[in-house]
């Protein structure tokens, strides 16, 4: 009996040192020392042993058994203390490697248009104003001389909250609020956000749009064309070739749009101004007296004149982009070029 319980002990050693892995050992373990294990039977027959050696046959079962328990568990944290070096290993730092670069964040085309804009405006003197989005029918409309059944309100698609409220076609209610509220002298831009039910390459829903008024005594249509030649000569270049056009906006009087010499073709004719050689860039006139009339102005007293323009129309020009749609996509591909 003694003999086959150190048989057992030397073939467990000699399969400890030939296991390979985690499931060699977990195998021997299981082959002796598990509920049907070799030495877990081999203890079974200690007690038909003669009585006289049954003592320190269980003795040294017992021995052999908890130094195979030991081995075995030594050589599992062995492994393990193993691959988890490894581990470290493979996923260290090496803190001589050059850092990885971020991209740094770069402004939208159109913040970036809108406070060039803003930024040659303040240089002639204008101080920027802003207004709300929702709006009431009565600033959007009616004090901007377009009572409800005025004609001139088909020209506006509008956005209808509820009766009465609309998102703002344009950003003019904010010059009615600002002469509500100061008295001339006014030099105000209102750049801003807003919103019309239309939709294809050249217009979005919603869209941005800086629109300016001047209003004191003396102001004429001379005035109106100096600053906005200086303007134009600002952001498009000083070549930048430009004439005026008679217009109808039911707020100005005389009105007049803005055309710039096509700057794809030079003014040639192209695709882009539709082989006419010009393009059209903004809308302008003098104040008509009944605005002035709405806010508490004596039009008799002072004059002024209005200007707007579409931000995005503006930055496609300048960054020669042909859909509008590219704006509001957020492809990084895109909006990393600015």
């Amino acid at each position: 009996m003694k003999e086959a319980l150190e048989e057992l002990y030397r073939q467990a050693e000699a399969e400890l040192k030939a296991a390979a892995g985690e499931a060699d050992l977990l195998a021997v373990k299981t082959k002796y020392l598990g509920r049907k294990g070799l030495l877990t039977a081999a203890l079974r027959q200690v007690s038909q042993a003669p009585a006289d050696v049954r003592p320190a046959l269980g003795r040294l079962a017992n021995e052999i058994k908890e130094t195979l328990a030991a081995r075995i568990e030594a050589a599992l944290q062995d492994l393990a203390a193993g691959s988890k070096e490894a581990a470290l290993l493979e996923e260290r730092i090496d803190v001589t490697l050059p850092g990885r670069g971020t991209s740094p964040g770069r402004l939208h085309p159109i913040t970036q248009t809108t406070r060039e804009i803003c930024r040659i405006f303040a240089g002639f003197g204008f101080s920027v104003a802003e207004g709300p989005e929702v709006e009431r029918d009565y600033y959007n409309f009616e004090a901007l001389n377009m009572p409800p059944d005025h004609p001139a309100r088909d020209m506006q698609d509008t956005f209808y909250i509820e009766e009465g409220v609309v998102l703002r076609t344009h950003t003019s209610p904010v010059q009615v609020r600002t002469m509500e509220k100061q008295r001339p002298p006014v030099r105000i831009i209102s750049p801003g956000r807003v919103y019309r039910p239309d939709s294809d390459v050249s217009h979005t829903p919603m869209f941005h749009q800086v629109e300016g008024l001047l209003v004191d005594r003396g102001i004429t249509f001379g005035d109106l064309k100096g600053l906005l030649a200086a303007f134009l000569k600002q952001i498009f270049g000083d070549e930048t070739v430009l004439r005026f056009r008679p217009s109808f906006f039911p707020f100005t009087e005389p009105s007049a749009e803005v055309d710039i010499r096509c700057v794809m073709c030079g003014g040639k004719g192209c695709r882009v101004c539709g082989q006419s050689g010009w393009l059209e860039i903004l809308g302008s006139g003098m104040v008509d007296p009944a605005v002035f009339e709405n806010v508490g102005y004596d039009p008799e007293e002072v004059t002024g004149f209005a200007f707007g323009l579409g931000v995005e129309r503006i930055a496609m020009l300048k960054y020669g982009i042909n859909d509008i749609r590219l704006f509001f996509e957020n492809d990084v591909r895109f909006l990393e070029q600015f």
